[in-house]
């Protein structure tokens, strides 16, 4: 895939396969809808190699011998998006908290700072500015709500990837079991069964990338999702990505304290952690996201 990388996104350079994307096609538009006016001002963050096409397709999604809650196994088409290579990093999300504070405008948290977990703390005089901590600065970030991971998203000019589509994106045509292919998890390829937030680098492992080059899918942090947790089969317009934002929404993938033997691509959880919202307006030390687009961004 020709993709080369610049210091933003508006200055990258797209190959042409990108012209094929739909405007306004994209999944999960209802959820995302403030894309507009000072969201859409966001800086296009420096990433160090990239966005990376999934094309549009048919694929084989969930499974018949895991969980019940991955079955049935069965066909899902997704539109062309694109999907950032690795997940977002707490020196990246610090900049957003600098940026837009700790709460949204109508008061949804987006960051955990008083957890003992958190990576990014407070600094300035009068505590307004936000660092990651030494030597985690490259560290996908963690303790971010779904609220902040949304609206990171947004002032990025992004939004988060569907159930669908970050499945797709690990997956691709083939039914594989792990994004690298059927061969077991090894230390080269995903960082799973350590301790607790026992975090690494995401962009340390190109052996355990996608079928389209997406890295750290599996392991190091479970990833946050635009999808409502609903039964399958996957269908986008069931209401699932149009859901309210207090519906309970779908992580996908492992983090880095979990068992070798919840890795799979298949794998997905409900956010149901203790608080109200569905669990959206908690953090967690296991749990991190990446951002999508369905847009064209050589127009950008």
């Amino acid at each position: 895939m020709a993709v080369k990388d610049a210091g933003r996104y508006g200055e990258r350079v797209i190959t042409t396969a990108a012209r094929r994307l739909t405007r306004g096609g994209a999944l999960a538009l209802a959820v995302l809808a403030p894309l507009a006016g000072d969201w859409a001002s966001g800086p296009r963050a420096a990433r160090a190699d990239g966005i990376m096409l999934i094309e549009a397709g048919a694929f084989w999604m969930g499974s018949d011998d895991d969980s019940p809650e991955e079955a049935p196994l069965h066909r899902v088409y997704v539109r062309d998006f694109w999907l950032d290579r690795h997940k977002v990093t707490n020196r990246e999300f610090a900049r957003f908290l600098e940026a837009r504070g700790l709460r949204s405008a109508d008061d949804l948290p987006y960051y955990d700072l008083d957890d003992a977990d958190a990576r990014i703390a407070p600094s300035g005089a009068r505590g307004d500015r936000f660092v990651a901590q030494p030597g985690f600065e490259e560290h996908p970030v963690v303790e971010v709500t779904w609220f902040g991971a949304r609206d990171y998203c947004l002032w990025r000019g992004q939004r988060l990837p569907t159930e669908a589509e970050w499945e797709k994106a690990a997956r691709g045509a083939d039914r594989r079991r792990y994004p690298w292919g059927d061969e077991p998890p090894t230390d080269a390829r995903a960082v799973v069964g350590r301790a607790y937030n026992a975090t690494e680098r995401g962009d340390r492992r190109p052996a355990g990338e996608g079928p389209s080059g997406v890295q750290d899918l599996l392991g190091n942090l479970r990833e946050w999702t635009a999808s409502a947790y609903r039964p399958y089969p996957y269908r986008a317009d069931d209401g699932r990505e149009n859901a309210p934002p207090d519906a309970g929404r779908v992580v996908r993938g492992a983090s880095h304290d979990d068992p070798v033997e919840a890795l799979r691509v298949t794998i997905r959880r409900l956010s149901s952690y203790d608080g109200g919202r569905g669990g959206l307006a908690h953090g967690h030390h296991h749990t991190g996201f990446r951002c999508a687009t369905s847009e064209d961004l050589g127009g950008r």
